[in-house]
């Protein structure tokens, strides 16, 4: 989950290696490091912190000139946070260089018998241990560096993205990749290697997405070579045009990436059925369906496979799926699916859900579900992803880059995807009438706008906040499609505030979490108007007479959970299959205002990292 940047060609490399890793710090923030070569020295900082640190170490220890260059992020794996674990890692000569993105699972036996053979490690990380298996194969071999690196990695077993130099060859770099994502960016003359394509944006907008089991040699004055690394084929490089731009991944006036990201949800979900919901055609056109529309009608059953915030988006997509296209759908963690033994047959579709497309275990969820001949159906939000590319069909979000850690607008997106494809489903199977299709169309076309009038519960939410800060404890209710949400609210809580929230089904507050209630203990009740109302009213005075604090989120105009609440936020009235696109959002900015009261990262929450390409 860290994240690489690399640059070799005609301008200084120092401050693009710098931008570029806080573009990516998102993936890990744990420590960084730089390396640079000035034409004579490599130029090695790094340190424990974020890249702001490495910023200040290194703009007063090391000499910043030189074209080449490679730098660092880290969300450790193997090896505390400290100075000596952080990347870059030289080889024992200090001729190679290396950052590395992964996970080497036999690191420990390759060590052994490399310190049988002299080698002397001070670190305890893999990658170190790495860069010296391919000084060794180099110089036992006699060969080159692409060559002792791909002799190298077929020695390995794990998931990498790899970015290496030797400086007795100041001209190229060799990258690699498996399991772990890798993008080059083509300029003129000029090449960057990054984890995504954000940190050379403003330079070029043309990129190579290296496949997995493939490495690049990247030669000034010359075209990147493309191989294979297990057989010497050669690949041929699919440039593709970038369809990102710098603004989308700048602050653009908000405190945090995380409340921009909360604020860009109306045109986001706009963006994601753009195209595809055809209110005045009555129709939902989403090509990567149409294309494979009898795969999906004869579907005995969806498994839907994510992790986290998009497990929950999951939750939702199964209430909209078996309520409208009437389908068996199972929702599954990817990574619990892949270490069991399902039943998964050739009638069955896999939908894959993952924000960033490169999140380990449902990749491996999706070779899985390939080896048992199922069809898989990818729902992501980047562009050239290996999900992407790995599935058979998907559906872009077109949400935007996400860089705050905490998904926002990738969970609502994903809820949109999910629901236009079950629309669409059920009105081919005809399940759904013409006239409640085109309600359920209209009404979807009317949730950005009903999601900025939520937003505007913002000022009423800080002071709920002001109140709840101090929480050691927090549960979360919900019924129907909102059980979901509350799981979603919980999880968005403890990530950013670190304050210990639950969510649950409302009903299932009697078999058990209702011991927990007292006069400390907030319990946020979703009690919309369209969901099972009078049940949650009885769960809500359950509560209160326990003396619960309680936090409703309720539809516009409601009354009777008002009188019963302390605190009350309303939502505009929908649809109830839609209301999740409603009913988190209040969450979301509760969440958000709770943890900058408590001087929380809120972007960059404590042990975690945006995309999780790791085991």
């Amino acid at each position: 989950m860290c994240g690489i940047v690399g640059y070799i060609g005609h301008r200084e490399a120092y401050p693009i290696i710098i931008k570029g890793l806080q573009r990516l710090e998102y993936r890990g923030y744990d420590s960084a490091g730089i390396a640079l070569y000035d034409g004579t020295d490599i130029n090695l900082a790094k340190t424990k912190g974020k890249v702001e640190d490495l910023k200040s170490l290194s703009e007063t220890s090391i000499s910043l000139n030189g074209s080449l260059g490679i730098g660092h992020t880290r969300w450790a794996t193997h090896g505390v946070p400290n100075h000596v674990n952080s990347h870059p890692h030289y080889s024992n000569s200090g001729d190679l260089v290396i950052i590395h993105n992964g996970i080497i699972e036999n690191y420990e036996s390759i060590k052994k018998e490399l310190t049988k053979r002299g080698y002397v490690f001070e670190s305890d990380t893999d990658t170190e241990v790495l860069i010296n298996l391919i000084e060794e194969v180099k110089k036992k071999e006699d060969v080159k560096l692409g060559k002792a690196v791909q002799i190298a990695l077929n020695q390995v077993v794990g998931a990498y993205a790899i970015a290496v130099f030797d400086r007795q060859k100041p001209d190229e770099i060799v990258v690699a990749k498996l399991g772990s994502p890798l993008a080059i960016g083509i300029g003129d003359n000029e090449f960057f290697v990054a984890s995504d394509a954000s940190p050379f944006i403003e330079f070029t907008n043309n990129a190579v997405y290296l496949e997995d089991e493939e490495m690049a040699i990247i030669r000034l004055g010359k075209e990147i070579k493309l191989r294979k690394i297990q057989n010497d084929a050669i690949a041929y490089p699919m440039v593709q045009e970038l369809q990102l731009n710098l603004e989308e991944i700048e602050k653009g006036g908000y405190d945090h990436f995380m409340l921009k990201e909360i604020y860009e949800q109306p045109r986001a979900i706009k963006d994601t059925f753009r195209g595809r919901l055809r209110v005045a055609e009555g129709m939902v056109k989403m090509a990567g369906v149409d294309q494979n529309i009898e795969k999906f009608m004869n579907a005995k059953r969806i498994i839907i496979v994510a992790c986290g915030t998009s497990w929950h988006a999951g939750l939702v997509a199964e209430y909209i799926f078996e309520n409208f296209a009437r389908i068996p759908v199972e929702v599954e963690y990817a990574s619990e699916f892949r270490y069991r033994n399902p039943v998964i047959t050739r009638d069955d579709i896999i939908i894959a859900i993952s924000q960033s497309g490169e999140t380990a275990d449902t990749l491996a969820a999706i070779k899985l579900a390939k080896e048992r001949d199922a069809f898989v159906f990818g729902v992501c939000n980047v562009v050239g992803s290996t999900i992407a590319r790995e599935a058979h069909a998907g559906a872009y979000t077109h949400a935007g880059p996400e860089i705050g850690v905490a998904s926002t607008k990738a969970f609502t997106t994903q809820i949109t995807v999910l629901t236009l494809l079950a629309l669409k489903l059920a009105k081919q199977k005809g399940e759904l009438s013409d006239s409640k299709f085109h309600e359920l169309l209209t009404e979807m076309e009317n949730i950005p706008a009903k999601v900025e009038l939520a937003l505007e519960s913002n000022p009423l939410i800080e002071i709920i906040a002001e109140a709840y800060k101090d929480s050691n404890n927090c549960l979360y209710l919900g019924r129907g499609y909102n059980f979901p949400v509350a799981l979603e609210g919980a999880l968005k809580l403890k990530e950013i505030s670190y304050i210990h929230a639950e969510g649950y089904p409302a009903a299932e507050m009697k078999h058990g979490p209702i011991a927990l209630i007292d006069e400390q203990m907030p319990v946020i009740v979703i009690a919309t108007n369209n969901g099972h109302y009078e049940k949650v009213v009885s769960n809500i005075q359950e509560i209160k007479s326990r003396n619960g604090r309680i936090i409703a989120v309720v539809t516009e105009g409601d009354q009777q959970v008002r009188e019963l609440a302390d605190h009350v936020v309303e939502v505009p009235d929908t649809i109830e299959s839609l209301s999740p696109l409603l009913t988190t959002i209040p969450l979301q900015l509760l969440s958000y205002h709770i943890a900058v009261m408590r001087n929380c990262n809120v972007d960059q929450p404590r042990n975690l990292a945006k995309s999780v390409t790791v085991e």
